[in-house]
């Protein structure tokens, strides 16, 4: 067979299947696309006719769509998330309308589990463990936190409580009444403290006038 003829025979059954899809009557085709399981509106569902070259339609935001087909089409919804349904135009049609409550279900697919490392390579990896700092055991912490210095340190830091405020409160009120009927010398009105005080000065600068 020629080229020539391989092409009339092409563009012959091609115009045969246009003239038999124009021979099927149109339907103006409408509905509304529900999730099967929570009832709940799906928007935006992709709705392709296989029978008229695939063409796409597209449902707006609330799940409505409405568009022309012919009797016998069939048509397919996709959405992500949901599995694909297929429906086929009724025939003999009344009012050449038709309407449909689509109602689709969901796609659970199982993805692999994924590790996620922190490291880059497996040479950051190996370098990273070398260099690991294991925790100490029980027994070394318990030896750290009875060091004397870490006893120390916790006395330096700790708040004193109700007991020990009550004790030196006790002591000092207890110190004062001791010395109550005691007289108190003030050193600055003491002639010989004075005098030793003057004493310790001059023997102080002697001795750098030496040096």
């Amino acid at each position: 067979m020629s080229m020539k003829k391989l092409i009339l025979l092409l563009l012959f059954s091609l115009s045969l299947q246009a003239f038999a899809q124009q021979a099927k009557p149109l339907v103006q085709f409408s509905g509304v696309i529900y999730d099967q399981d929570s009832n709940s509106i799906v928007p935006y569902v992709t709705i392709k006719n296989y029978s008229d070259g695939g063409k796409a339609y597209t449902a707006n935001y609330k799940g409505y769509f409405s568009f022309v087909v012919h009797e016998g089409d069939s048509l397919v919804f996709s959405s992500v998330g949901y599995k694909k349904l297929w429906l086929n135009i009724p025939h003999n049609l009344e009012n050449k309308k038709f309407t449909a409550l689509i109602k689709m279900k969901t796609d659970n697919i199982e993805l692999p589990m994924v590790t996620v490392f922190p490291w880059a390579s497996t040479d950051e990896f190996k370098i990273d463990f070398l260099t690991l700092k294991f925790a100490d055991d029980d027994l070394e912490i318990a030896m750290k936190n009875l060091s004397r210095q870490s006893i120390r340190q916790g006395i330096a830091s700790l708040p004193r409580d109700g007991g020990e405020f009550n004790g030196t409160s006790f002591q000092n009120n207890h110190i004062g009444l001791t010395n109550k009927n005691m007289a108190q010398v003030n050193p600055l009105l003491n002639p010989l403290a004075w005098a030793a005080l003057i004493k310790q000065i001059s023997d102080g600068n002697k001795t750098k006038n030496k040096d």
